[in-house]
């Protein structure tokens, strides 16, 4: 039934392609609307593998990790593909690892964060596990730490997932909304009640949940909705960065905040923190009460990167009992809170 079900999808996904012989990549839609903005990392490598052979004759696309695969070919055709079930839960794993000294003297706070709660999300409350788990994927700190001869404790891990982006023409037609959740369980042949499907389900509820005020948001659910999401905020050809580090590890290290800290100066940003999910889904706000910065970092082995971190001016909507209010021991709308992006974010700010 699940077969079936995603041949239709698929089938009427690209109908329109089939009969304009119109279809476009990823890769050359970016270039069609910011051919002044080079891709960064963190989104070329979800499309790396999809792009490497789209330009031939034609390309096969991830769904899942189960079952069932769609393939695309060059000139609109398309063919379902039934493959050997596989196993793995296949959520992303890209992050950055942080843990800093305390202030004045005080232990370092370790922050977990768990499929059931999103630190980037401002709207929900901090939980036991996220303030006491260690390691932690996301850290939050001032604005007056982030200076020169500031060391960090960071770890930072590339992203084993092999993951691309679905075209739009797929992923405008497979269902994303928590009433929807059977069918696209089944789509992505993930069984209900697993943990992956509640991982699923939390995501989807996250992207239909209504933003704080002040804030507009969206969940892309391919490359080519996030570029029209951050264009419809930002104008024409806005700059998107992310974190990036050479040849990274997985292993702690200490970094130290080198010399030339950029505040990257823009009137408004949207900001795409990759969520957790059977394929890539990015969970984009934009708001003007935000300060971006490039940070240069350098390890004690030599090993060199550029982290950007963004900086909240105005928190006084955020959650109280928000997991940054918990760790830094802040009031909402007091000081600008401040975060690094993983990898596998995205910042867009205006030009």
């Amino acid at each position: 039934m699940g077969f079936h079900q995603l041949f239709a999808v698929v089938f009427l996904a690209v109908a329109s392609v089939v009969a304009s012989n119109a279809a476009i990549s990823p890769q050359l839609y970016w270039e069609s609307k910011l051919s002044n903005t080079p891709m960064p990392k963190a989104l070329s490598s979800l499309l790396s593998q999809a792009q490497a052979t789209m330009e031939q004759e034609s390309t096969s696309v991830n769904v899942g990790k189960g079952e069932n695969s769609v393939k695309i070919g060059r000139k609109g055709s398309v063919g379902v593909i039934d493959t050997e079930k596989a196993t793995g839960v296949g959520v992303g794993k890209g992050g950055v690892i942080v843990n800093t000294p305390g202030k004045h003297g005080k232990p370092p706070v370790y922050v977990g964060v768990t499929p059931s709660a999103d630190p980037f999300v401002y709207l929900y409350a901090a939980t036991e596990t996220q303030v006491h788990d260690n390691p932690n994927v996301a850290k939050f700190f001032l604005e007056e730490d982030m200076r020169k001869g500031t060391t960090m404790n960071l770890k930072f891990k590339q992203n084993s997932e092999e993951e691309t982006f679905l075209p739009r023409q797929v992923a405008e037609n497979v269902p994303f909304s928590t009433s929807k959740l059977p069918e696209i369980l089944n789509y992505f042949s993930v069984k209900p009640g697993s943990v992956q499907a509640e991982t699923m389900r939390n995501t989807i509820k996250e992207c239909e949940s209504p933003g704080i005020k002040g804030e507009k948001k969206y969940c892309a659910t391919s490359l080519e909705s996030m570029i029209d999401f951050s264009t419809s905020q930002l104008g024409k050809n806005p700059q998107a960065i992310s974190t990036e580090v050479e040849k990274p590890t997985g292993m702690l290290q200490k970094y130290t905040i080198g010399n030339g800290v950029k505040h990257i100066r823009h009137s408004k940003s949207v900001v795409c923190h990759k969520m957790k999910y059977t394929c890539p889904v990015f969970y984009c706000h934009s708001t003007q009460a935000t300060k971006a910065f490039v940070v240069p970092l350098e390890a004690e082995n030599g090993t060199k990167g550029k982290a950007v971190a963004v900086c909240h001016t105005d928190t006084s909507s955020w959650n109280p009992k928000h997991l940054a209010f918990q760790v830094l021991n802040v009031k909402p709308g007091t000081v600008p809170i401040c975060h690094f992006l993983p990898e596998d974010h995205v910042v867009w700010v205006s030009n």
